[in-house]
């Protein structure tokens, strides 16, 4: 969408063009966030055309069209144009003047969706929002999701502090990519032996928020997957009465954030010892930057996919699979990072939501333990730590490259896949169903709809 604005707003002739992007609005701890879900492109002499005012304007009839559409997807209205420059740009005061004419009558028609115009430089953007109530906001800055992060400002920001403890990544990434980090939420889903391991890489890369979930207390059986697990926090000691015990015993999320603390004192840590299902707690996920799927329930999987598409957060699904037979043969054992971006093939698309063991995982907690990886809830697959690894540390490098924009243009995009047997690295290729529910732009789709759209949770 970015790339298809920016060739109309600046097609080499050195002229002003118009548009307007319908965008989805989330309201959370951190202020309003909108997430563009629709482009419309103005056409010049026809959609745009000489202003009465000021130079160029768009016609009330394009306008009209896309208010009444805003307000009834429950959208936010943008308009759009640009000016000359690269990486500063204002308003005019012809254009702040137009939109004191125009934008009271606007937020009536929306019926209390934020309005407001965006003005784009070659690598910057300004924002005037018009909000319910009479509020009026500056657009702080703006992320284009992709392959790797894009931030535009309205003016270059400042110059990154340089922190010492970081000094050795940062310089491959510099003290601005390393305040990136530091002001980067992110949230994990499900940490046990994959979402330990991605705690533990993106507290010591310094990132500064985190969203924990995961109901589960730690178990003798898989501290050798939790990192930096002691024994007590599974066993405590065996005299305490059976009670006792119990409340002794910790929380993996507990566990997790005592690990980011221990890497980065600086750290906000949000540790939910609960079921990422729940509608409140899925909330709490809405607004990071970056989301990691370390749960593998398929329920946790359709949850996940729809806050990436809804809210417009990229992510990454992480899990190993080891197959044996009931004679004990052990198939293909492989690991997969699979990276999900707005709007780019989902992993309902790719076959990877089945319906049924969703139905499954309904049943009381006594009777689904063990569904994240078979489907006979009475049998515990093998898991191994060192797949583990693999999967987080290619999924944390991907975050990483992605967040400072490091990432080449061409870099590779299809799902990551290591084979352990046959010791080979391999890529899926993500199909994109145009006809998707969760992940296409059809009038009663989910992408980008934000907080008015359902989220498949269970009631609060």
């Amino acid at each position: 969408m970015y790339q298809t604005l920016m060739r109309h707003l600046f097609p080499g002739d050195h002229d002003e063009h118009g548009a307007i992007i319908l965008a989805g609005i989330c309201q959370s701890d951190r202020g309003l966030r909108l997430v563009a879900r629709e482009l419309h492109l103005a056409v010049d002499g026809v959609d745009y055309v000489p202003g009465k005012y000021g130079y160029r304007m768009l016609k009330a009839q394009f306008i009209q069209s896309r208010i009444l559409r805003a307000r009834d997807l429950k959208l936010a209205y943008l308009a759009i144009h640009n000016h000359g420059g690269t990486t500063a740009v204002a308003f005019s005061s012809d254009d702040m003047a137009s939109h004191e004419r125009g934008y009271p009558a606007l937020i009536d028609i929306a019926r209390g969706m934020p309005v407001g115009a965006l003005v784009f430089a070659g690598a910057a953007v300004a924002g005037d929002l018009w909000l319910p109530g009479g509020r009026r906001a500056p657009l702080a800055s703006a992320a284009v999701i992709g392959g790797k992060r894009l931030e535009l400002f309205p003016q270059p920001p400042a110059v990154a502090r340089r922190i010492p403890d970081y000094d050795r990544q940062s310089r491959l990434f510099g003290d601005r990519g390393q305040a990136i980090l530091a002001r980067t939420r992110v949230g994990i889903i499900g940490l046990g032996g994959a979402g330990s391991i991605l705690a533990e890489l993106l507290g010591r890369l310094g990132v500064g928020e985190f969203v924990l979930a995961d109901p589960d207390k730690a178990e003798m059986t898989n501290l050798p997957r939790l990192i930096a697990a002691w024994r007590s926090d599974a066993s405590p000691p065996a005299w305490l009465p059976g009670r006792i015990r119990e409340m002794l015993r910790q929380y993996k999320v507990h566990m997790a954030a005592r690990n980011i603390k221990r890497a980065n004192p600086n750290a906000k840590v949000i540790a939910l010892p609960r079921d990422f299902l729940d509608a409140d707690v899925a909330t709490r996920f809405t607004d990071c930057d970056y989301l990691f799927l370390a749960a593998d329930t398929m329920s946790a999987r359709l949850l996940f996919n729809a806050v990436v598409n809804q809210y417009g957060i990229p992510g990454v699904q992480v899990g190993a699979k080891i197959p044996v037979s009931q004679a004990g043969e052990v198939g293909d054992v492989f690991c997969v990072a699979r990276s999900v971006r707005p709007g780019h093939g989902c992993l309902w698309c790719n076959g990877l939501i089945n319906p049924a063991r969703i139905q499954d995982e309904a049943v009381p907690d006594t009777v689904k333990k063990g569904y994240a990886y078979l489907d006979d809830p009475g049998v515990a697959a093998p898991s191994v730590v060192t797949m583990n690894a693999i999967a987080c540390a290619h999924a944390a490098d991907d975050f990483l490259f992605h967040m400072t924009g490091l990432k080449n243009d061409d870099a590779e995009t299809a799902w990551f896949r290591w084979n352990s047997r046959k010791n080979r690295a391999s890529y899926d290729v993500p199909r994109r169903d145009p006809e998707c529910l969760e992940c296409s732009g059809i009038d009663h789709g989910r992408l980008g709809r934000g907080d008015h759209f359902q989220l498949p949770v269970r009631p609060r």
